[in-house]
């Protein structure tokens, strides 16, 4: 079950010869299906008011779904060509355009359950706001990628897992890592400089990519020669008023991701809600706003595994959200099939994908059991694949679809599929 590279070689430097072409709010991608629009939602972070003018784009604009990204966005797909005024206009009253020359470039992921039942650990849902507000003030930032990822985790190492260019890791004392791409080692700095290291760690990149002269979108990619050092950052640090320390060698935790738990204790407890394949109807999403405010705020959370937190949902009589998000066909129930099963669009939104591949991920969820999860992939770009973990690789082809590499008849799939994900994967994984 080799997982395919996320990057190319680490041997040779990524060259590019155009600019990074990521969708945003502004500047929506053309699919077979419309129209689509990524919001980004620093730290996956949403108040009522924001998710319920999602929603509501996502009704008057789009197609009346919303999509989860790995990455704790949200997409909006069937998009009309003249809507992007009319949308913008929606984002920006709701506070979702805080910086339209840099809201492609706020990909923040944070611990989601930062601050629920979290005792010990630091609470990183402030250092989001703060890093948000940093990267929309620095004219600098705005020559980051829409792909560049920087991820908040208070010390368990969910995010931390997900191959961030920068990492803020959150330790005891009031201190925390700042890890620069996928090295062992990190620089310790106070928890009240965590969001501002961030930051600098990701204009001394931009200054690394452009001596290197490559368009480097990520960490990953600069050349050796170019690769960011713990030295140099702990300099550059020192000269923005940062006092910071090398830690040459650090044990990085790893935590698995939240999964739907079950519908907890008293008249408010948190929920974790699995939307199959990350899409919602507004119908759906209105309810989980609803249930959300009914239960005395603290709003939602998108996660990088595409479910949604709702830190504080009423799950008792009369609202009784628990039982309504599961009767409108959302996940919320421990050990559900469709915990483990992801899929890219497919077809017929994406003209690469050679299949409909949420169609058949759905037709085979409940045939196919096992540990490892399995992510659907209409051609050989992965697009969504999981990260941080290992996985079984499904990849459409003209002549049906190849597992982990292999050929195999469509007839075989759930039987094949099943004995994939109950092997137990390579100690190199």
């Amino acid at each position: 079950m080799p997982q395919p590279p996320s990057a190319a070689s680490r041997d040779e430097p990524v060259i590019r010869d155009r600019g990074d072409a990521c969708p945003g709010a502004l500047r929506l991608h053309a699919a077979d299906d419309g129209y689509l629009a990524r919001v980004r939602i620093p730290g996956g972070l949403l108040d009522v008011r924001q998710a319920s003018v999602l929603g509501l784009a996502a009704e008057r604009f789009g197609d009346g779904h919303l999509e989860l990204t790995s990455r704790g966005n949200v997409q909006l797909r069937g998009l009309g060509e003249e809507c992007g005024s009319g949308l913008a206009q929606l984002l920006d009253a709701a506070g979702l355009l805080p910086a339209p020359s840099h809201e492609r470039v706020r990909n923040i992921v944070a611990t989601p359950m930062a601050g629920i039942l979290s005792a010990g650990r630091p609470d990183v849902t402030p250092w989001v706001g703060e890093l948000d507000r940093l990267l929309c003030a620095s004219a600098r930032a705005t020559a980051l990628s829409g792909r560049f990822l920087f991820a908040l985790d208070d010390g368990r190492g969910d995010v931390a897992a997900l191959e961030p260019d920068v990492t803020v890791l959150g330790r005891a004392h009031g201190r925390a890592l700042v890890r620069l791409g996928a090295g062992a080692g990190a620089v310790e700095v106070a928890q009240a400089d965590a969001p501002r290291a961030a930051l600098l760690a990701a204009e001394y990149f931009l200054d690394a990519a452009d001596a290197a002269g490559t368009r480097a979108w990520r960490i990953a990619e600069l050349p050796p020669e170019n690769a960011l050092d713990e030295r140099e950052f702990v300099r550059r640090l020192g000269a923005a008023g940062v006092d910071a320390s090398r830690v040459p060698a650090v044990v990085w935790p790893y935590a698995e991701p939240p999964r739907p738990w079950g519908p907890g204790l008293g008249n408010t407890a948190p929920l974790c809600v699995l939307p199959p394949l990350g899409r919602l109807t507004v119908a759906q999403w209105r309810l989980l706003v609803q249930v959300a405010d009914r239960g005395g705020g603290g709003g939602l959370r998108v996660t990088p595994w595409r479910t949604v937190i709702l830190p504080r949902a009423s799950t008792r009589r009369p609202i009784n959200g628990y039982a309504r998000i599961r009767d409108a066909g959302l996940v919320v129930a421990p050990d559900d099939p469709w915990q483990s099963v992801t899929a890219c669009t497919g077809k017929p939104g994406c003209a690469k994908s050679l299949a409909d591949v949420r169609a058949d991920a759905r037709a085979l969820v409940g045939e196919s059991a096992g540990g490892l999860p399995v992510h659907w992939s209409g051609c050989a770009r992965r697009c969504g694949h999981p990260r941080g973990a290992a996985w079984v690789d499904l990849v459409a082809t003209v002549d049906g679809y190849e597992l982990d590499g292999k050929p195999t008849p469509h007839a075989q799939l759930a039987a094949a599929l099943t004995a994939a994900r109950t092997t137990t994967p390579p100690a190199s994984q």
